[in-house]
């Protein structure tokens, strides 16, 4: 029996409780809540700057002595913020992109010139001011894409919403330095690998670019790294081995790892409310948003081996009648004694990777931890159990989490089979800009809607805000005297201009409230509108007569209009040129290397798959729906009786 599995496991007694005014930990070594606690090892992260990228040198280095409250909540959901570790410096100088260096001498106490964010908590259920531990720099971590097919729209929701929280961030002071890893192993990959007759690494790598083609496409802000699972294995043993210190983790006869649920006193129930009796292997979980990503079975939870039916994989063992060669790990933790430890052949479960990552990158504590709704449940609350387990610190302190994009009533989800990639979903670039502000203009929080009508009234929306910002450089670039103003006296527009500005930053700082920073906007565009409107009226009336005096545009109050227009753009990200996705006609004309002529790309395929679907269950609509969006990427479809459809290129 492995020895965690024989060790004496002492629960604390007392949860720890902190009032409000209860000062953040910075540092510490030892942190004692309470007497009745476990003592563990506590492994400290050593951690060193090389460029931009913190690499990891050996957690086990310089081992330490700490007080662990083990297995109770180590704080109840309604805490202020505790942070705990050794500060980082980023050498990064972009606000969006890591921080700007000298955090060790900030105060942690947000200074006063950075303007106070609110944002729903999903830890404590309300909306709370947000305290990063060292401000102005804030840790942020997200859960990025699994790299085995296209990300569909309903995916991009989700980076669009980290996006929109890191230009805030950024608009209102602070430092973000984003970590968001890359699944490029797991049972789906794997399964496709062999059903393709690819090697894993040929698969993942080609998703992998297709997505960042599709961050480029909407104008995200990348992350300053972008981890795989499969390159941080040996972080990801080195967690399973300090869980098993701690008494949390054991391995099966067969030789799978799994983690002890009913030992971390509080699980299933910090970010959604869940009756521990009801949750049955396999069973579905409702988090509040019609699902969980990967259904309701938990594709890690395979092993009839396991103690508890909750307990949750964190190393599968190889297996030789489904495991391939190219997606096996053999990883050796090294001890303090100098000697090494392998947890036996195998490759990581799903939750794992997340954990890890975040320690490696960002700390045992992270202020930010951003995903979709449907991942609240089992992912996120087995990523806290695991890292809180393993570090004895809490993992994060506030979690942001974001709607569905639907379908009709329906989650759009590759499940479901009613999913729909970017470049499918937006054959053209009016189209991608289009979703982008569909998406950023709404409140983050609620379902959204995902319509042709949507998609076209965003598309309207786009269309005079641009019209609007050619006038402005038009006007603008002719020169004149920019003291005029419109009725000789003080510009309503600069006033206007000067409130709705305001009302913009007051609306992003209360939990990203988009629609209302929206409607700023367009208040702003209005008055420019306007503007133009009495001045063109004039010319009109005065119907070419040179003793009629055409009164002057308000130069000024223009001006501020245009400022105004790039200043909340740093928020909204909506002016600018969509580039080209691979696979598409080059500017001479030639095709590119990757696609000729005759084949047909994987997002029309996509949709003649979706189309198919639909009308299987007799959804006509939702049918010439995908069909006229085939048309309008360059291919028809022809449906063959008792067969597959026929496509081709138009």
């Amino acid at each position: 029996m492995p020895t965690s599995r024989k060790m004496k496991y002492i629960s604390a007694i007392t949860a720890i409780s902190l009032a409000a005014s209860t000062p953040s930990y910075h540092g510490s070594d030892a942190f004692v809540p309470s007497a009745h606690t476990t003592t563990f090892r506590k492994i400290s992260p050593q951690i060193d700057d090389v460029g931009r990228d913190r690499i990891l040198t050996s957690r086990r280095n310089k081992p330490y002595r700490r007080i662990c409250p083990c297995t109770s909540a180590l704080y109840a959901s309604s805490m202020p913020p505790f942070s705990e570790g050794p500060s980082r410096k980023s050498k990064s100088s972009s606000s969006l992109n890591g921080s700007s260096g000298n955090n060790d001498e900030k105060d942690s106490n947000t200074p006063a010139s950075l303007r106070q964010l609110t944002l729903y908590n999903s830890l404590t259920r309300t909306k709370t001011p947000f305290v990063p531990q060292s401000s102005p720099r804030v840790t942020m971590y997200t859960c990025g894409p699994t790299v085995y097919d296209s990300a569909h729209v309903g995916n991009f929701r989700a980076f669009l919403t980290y996006d929109v929280l890191k230009r805030v961030l950024s608009y209102l002071g602070y430092d973000v330095d984003h970590v968001c890893n890359l699944t490029d192993v797991d049972d789906k990959i794997i399964k496709r690998c062999d059903r393709e007759g690819v090697s894993l690494l040929e698969l993942t790598r080609k998703f992998e670019r297709k997505f960042f083609d599709d961050l480029e496409a909407l104008n995200i802000v990348k992350a300053r790294v972008y981890p795989r699972a499969t390159d941080n294995i040996d972080e990801m043993a080195e967690l399973i081995i300090d869980l098993e210190g701690n008494g949390l983790a054991y391995q099966s006869d067969e030789g799978s790892w799994y983690f002890y649920v009913s030992k971390k006193e509080g699980y299933g129930t910090r970010l959604v409310q869940l009756d521990p009796d009801q949750l049955k292997k396999g069973a579905s979980v409702d988090t509040g948003g019609g699902g969980a990503q990967r259904g309701g079975m938990d594709a890690d939870e395979y092993d009839a081996e396991k103690e508890g039916v909750r307990d949750f994989c964190l190393w599968k063992a190889y297996k030789p009648e489904f495991d391939r060669e190219d997606a096996i790990w053999d990883p050796a933790v090294e001890s303090e004694g100098g000697e090494k430890r392998r947890i036996g052949r195998g490759r990581p479960g799903w939750h794992l990777e997340c954990s890890a990552m975040a320690r490696k990158y960002l700390g045992d504590t992270i202020d930010l931890h951003a995903g979709g709704i449907d991942l609240k449940f089992p992912h996120h609350e087995n990523e806290i159990a695991q890292s809180e387990g393993a570090n004895c610190a809490p993992f994060c302190n506030c979690w942001v989490h974001n709607g569905f994009v639907n379908i009709g009533d329906e989650k759009m989800s590759k499940s479901k089979g009613n999913f729909l990639t970017l470049r499918g979903a937006c054959p053209t670039s009016d189209d991608v800009r289009a979703y982008r502000y569909l998406v950023v203009s709404s409140q983050y929080r609620n379902p959204l809607s995902f319509t042709d009508a949507a998609l076209g009234a965003a598309k309207g929306a786009l269309k005079r805000l641009d019209r609007v910002k050619v006038m402005l450089g038009d006007a603008l670039s002719q020169g004149g005297d920019d003291s005029n103003y419109a009725d000789g006296g003080e510009s309503d527009i600069v006033a206007t201009v000067e409130r709705e500005l305001a009302n913009f930053e007051v609306a992003i700082a209360d939990d990203l409230s988009m629609p209302r920073a929206s409607a700023s906007l367009f208040s702003i565009v209005k008055s420019a509108e306007k503007e133009f409107k009495r001045v063109a009226k004039a010319a009109k009336d005065s119907d070419g007569d040179e003793n009629d005096i055409v009164p002057p545009l308000d130069l000024l109050g223009l001006a501020s209009v245009q400022k105004a227009l790039d200043k909340m753009d740093e928020v909204f990200g909506i002016y600018y040129d969509v580039p080209k996705a691979k696979g598409e006609e080059l500017d001479d004309g030639s095709a590119s290397d990757d696609e000729d002529d005759a084949s047909v790309p994987q997002d029309v395929m996509d949709l003649v798959t979706q189309r198919s679907a639909a009308k299987d269950v007799k959804d006509w609509e939702l049918a010439d729906s995908l069909r006229s969006k085939i048309s309008e990427l360059g291919f028809s479809v022809k449906d063959v009786k008792g067969g597959d459809p026929i496509v081709s290129k138009v």
